[in-house]
C-alpha cells in the first residue's frame, strides 16, 4: 500500500541547467532563484544541495507562541535547561 502512494508522487525535473564559476570570495550567483533563502547540505563528494526556504515574518506568528519562545530563550540564557535527551535507541544500527 505504501509502496503505490509513492509511485504516484512525481519527481522534480530539471527546468535549467547552466554552468557558473565561483568569484573571488568562492560565491556564486543563482539566475531566477525563486526563493532568496536556501538551507545548504554540502557533501564529502564536494556536492551542494540547496533547499529553498520561506523565512516567517514576526508578525505571522501568534502572540502566546512568541511569548512562549521568549520565556524558552530566557530560561536558557539562565542556564535553565533539561539535560539532552538520549536518541541513540532509535539510530538504525
Amino acid at each position: 500500500m505504501l509502496a503505490s502512494k509513492f509511485e504516484k508522487r512525481s519527481r522534480p525535473t530539471v527546468v535549467e541547467s547552466y554552468d557558473v564559476a565561483a568569484d573571488a570570495k568562492k560565491r556564486i550567483n543563482l539566475r531566477n532563484a525563486k526563493t532568496k533563502y536556501f538551507h545548504v547540505k554540502a557533501f564529502s563528494n564536494g556536492a551542494y544541495l540547496l533547499e529553498p526556504r520561506v523565512l516567517v515574518p514576526p508578525e505571522a506568528i501568534s502572540k502566546r507562541a512568541m511569548k512562549m519562545i521568549d520565556k524558552s530563550v530566557a530560561n536558557l540564557k539562565k542556564g535553565l535547561a533539561s539535560r539532552p535527551i538520549d536518541l541513540t535507541p532509535f539510530l538504525k544500527a
